[in-house]
């Protein structure tokens, strides 16, 4: 008999009204699947991992990509807790709350609105203000030794998800990564993107035009892209999950979540959590 209930992603009122809330780029409200997938995932993933966790005395959080720490879905009159604070909350809740809750963004007025949101819950918030790939080694500079570390990574578009980023932080001794991996920027901008002027996914995917194999078809350029990508992740040590939720609207392909770790465990507790967004654990 199946014991498990339907995990619910629960919706505190913002505790700092007023502040910025994060609509989209439109400004119209963000997609149904930010709270039901991929929020759903992350706060899943953390309390699967509890006990584990507990056996680190110090656990950071790390999130370059904050935004305000507060959302509103398209559609929806209310708002809800963004990425970083429904981490925190969970991690709260599963008894394993972070030591260190490191979140930055390229806008201060937003890394200072995720930062007030988190300190008004009592989280152990510290903000870095300018782009991800400035912030995150000073980030990583901040981890204290033998820390465990969960890097959550939401970039709008995947010219900022720079390969040298996830490279610093993979330096760290014990990192898990929950990845956000555009599709929709992928499948609109590749075929350009072989324009040397261009290449904004040069970062995200150090030459790989180079790389790329002759008489490639233009229809196969997307899939052998993410490929290409996730061969330079294995390449800096690391397992990606079997598991990557295909996130689609309309039709559309948006984007990939992708976990990767160095450890056999965690990746695991994400093919669980992941398969199936709308149960909970067994445990």
């Amino acid at each position: 008999m199946n014991k498990r209930t339907p995990f619910i992603l629960p919706r505190h009122p913002d505790p700092c009204p007023g502040l910025p809330v994060e609509r989209g780029p439109a400004d119209e409200g963000v997609g149904w699947w930010v709270p039901e997938i991929k929020h759903t995932c992350l706060a899943k993933y953390i309390d699967g991992t509890r006990k584990a966790q507990t056996k680190f005395p110090r656990r950071v959080l790390i999130d370059p990509f904050c935004g305000p720490g507060r959302v509103q879905v398209k559609g929806e009159h209310d708002t809800r807790d963004g990425g970083a604070i429904v981490a925190w909350r969970q991690s709260v809740a599963s008894g394993c709350p972070f030591t260190h809750v490191f979140v930055g963004d390229l806008d201060a007025a937003r890394a200072e609105a995720c930062e007030q949101r988190l300190r008004a819950l009592g989280a152990p918030a510290r903000r870095f203000v300018g782009p991800a790939v400035e912030t995150v080694p000073l980030m990583v500079r901040q981890v204290p030794r033998g820390a465990l570390c969960l890097a959550y990574l939401d970039p709008y578009n995947l010219q900022y998800l720079s390969f040298p980023l996830i490279e610093q932080l993979s330096r760290l001794r014990t990192v898990d990564f929950a990845v956000h991996f555009s599709l929709m920027d992928l499948t609109r901008n590749v075929d350009m993107e072989l324009d040397p002027k261009r290449d904004r996914f040069a970062e995200a995917a150090p030459e790989w035009r180079t790389n790329m194999p002759n008489g490639l078809s233009k229809a196969s350029l997307k899939d052998w892209f993410f490929d290409y990508w996730c061969g330079k992740i294995r390449g800096l040590g690391m397992t990606i999950s079997d598991v990557m939720p295909l996130i689609e609207s309309e039709g559309r392909a948006i984007y990939r979540l992708v976990f990767f770790s160095r450890n056999p465990f965690p990746e695991r507790i994400w093919n669980d959590v992941a398969k199936s967004p709308n149960l909970s654990l067994p445990f």
